[in-house]
């Protein structure tokens, strides 16, 4: 298909970003590097001529913290003893810490700029708008947006633009599909205007589905839409990585995923006085007998192949918010659908109690992607405008803490995270983990 080409365009998206950010990512809105360990001492243990030692790289950790009091109000005055974090359960040293409020940083705290030199006489620094304001990528997940619903998101896309959106927030938009949008980093909201002109849905129809090929793991265009998804996804999130003590967020759009939809009529399992179609690739197994439903024995086997795949969309759901609590975004995901109905198209033949399956399972999958990265899934729900506005709230006002861990064990890959503040009858959220980046030595190397 054509559509899977496009999927290449994503590539150019991500290497944009990567030096997009790497240029314009805030130079002194970051901590001080961890000192340099001591000189080694000749003969002794790890220096030279005695045992070798082993080097283990620790990089800064920061994490997102909202704190708001029992009215909701974000409380901006607290100072570096106001927080406790915890990792693991042992309490670290805060090296580094940001408070936003509106998107604007207000106040740091960070080591001292250097003084100018001797002699020369410079004019006054003008502030750069990248430095305080926030950064939203937006993932157009086209893949999984019906195509009756295109103009319903492209408006969308439009309120983003107007309610989200404001200056001084550099934003990006890439999609998986047809749509072939690309956009890099930009503060220009013509170009994200023009980028949303471009989005169409191109979701698999229930009868394609239904009608389509299957493997062990469901539907293989099923599983191999979401796949593309979650690599360009995964992708963007290792380049967000490198950017520190900025909001960062992904606003995820899709319907969601369910990796063994219509499983009962894709199999030939209904009732034979069903009203609705079912695969015929099941029930040409019966035409000599001449019944109108699949053989018990053949619709089991073909069950129990299916079996693992809900466990393997969790996989790919925990891969991915890990990979999202490692470079500190959060991710708010968006249906698109709004308040889903209990029957599907009525173009559409698939039986209601099937439809609602996959409509929970869909939903569940965004739940997850926003609610183990701190952020909110806007899901059945025909308002918007209220999601983007507690989007817009939880992104403007924030601390950043970032801290060196005290237990650089590299055979523990994840950390749990608590944040704790001593003033009393506060609310506090923040990310609930995080995971260390793969040793060099574990890293498959690349064929040849």
């Amino acid at each position: 298909m054509n559509w899977r080409r496009n999927a290449c365009g994503a590539a150019g998206f991500l290497a944009v970003l990567a030096v997009s950010l790497s240029a314009q990512a805030p130079r002194r809105g970051q901590a001080p590097p961890a000192p340099a360990p001591a000189a080694p001492v000749p003969n002794a243990p790890g220096g030279p001529g005695g045992q070798p030692t082993f080097k283990v790289q620790v990089d800064l950790v920061t994490t997102d913290v909202l704190v708001r009091d029992g009215k909701g109000n974000f409380i901006p005055d607290l100072k570096k003893e106001d927080f406790e974090v915890y990792e693991d359960g042992v309490l670290q040293d805060i090296s580094s810490m940001t408070v936003v409020t509106g998107g604007r940083v207000t106040n740091a705290l960070l080591p001292p700029a250097a003084p100018p030199p001797e002699g020369i006489i410079l004019p006054p620094a003008k502030p750069r708008n990248d430095v305080s304001g926030r950064i939203f990528v937006f993932f157009v997940d086209d893949q999984h947006i019906q195509f009756s619903n295109t103009a319903r998101v492209r408006q969308l896309f439009e309120k983003f633009a107007k309610e989200l959106l404001h200056e001084g927030d550099m934003f990006g938009m890439v999609s998986s599909g047809p749509s072939s949008i690309s956009m890099q980093m930009t503060y220009d909201k013509n170009r994200f205007y023009e980028m949303v002109k471009k989005i169409t849905g191109n979701e698999l129809k229930p009868d394609e589905i239904i009608n389509g090929v299957s493997g062990a793991g469901g539907p293989t265009e099923v599983r191999y839409r979401a796949q593309v998804a979650f690599q360009t996804v995964g992708d963007t999130l290792v380049n967000l990585e490198q950017v520190h003590n900025r909001r960062k967020a992904l606003i995820y759009v899709s319907d969601g995923y369910d990796f063994t939809p219509f499983q009962d009529s894709r199999f030939g399992n209904l009732p034979s006085d069903s009203p609705f179609d079912q695969n015929q690739a099941a029930l040409s197994r019966n035409t000599a007998s001449g019944t109108t439903q699949a053989n018990p024995n053949d619709v089991a086997q073909m069950k129990q192949a299916e079996e693992f795949a809900d466990a393997d969309l969790v996989r790919e759901l925990f891969d991915l918010t890990r990979t999202a609590n490692r470079a500190n975004v959060t991710i708010y995901s968006v249906d698109p659908r709004g308040l889903t109905g209990p029957m599907s198209d009525l173009d559409e033949n698939v039986e209601p109690q099937q439809w609602q399956e996959f409509i929970r399972k869909s939903q569940d999958s965004m739940r997850t992607l926003a609610e183990e990265t701190g952020g909110v899934a806007i899901v059945n729900m025909n308002d918007f405008s209220k999601g983007i506005r507690r989007i817009d709230a939880e992104t403007s006002d924030y601390y950043v803490l970032g801290f060196y861990s005290k237990n650089p064990d590299p055979f523990r890959k994840n950390r749990k995270l608590q944040v704790k503040v001593s003033r009393p009858d506060l609310q506090v959220w923040f990310r609930k983990e995080y995971s260390l980046k793969p040793l060099p030595s574990e890293v498959a190397p690349a064929k040849k």
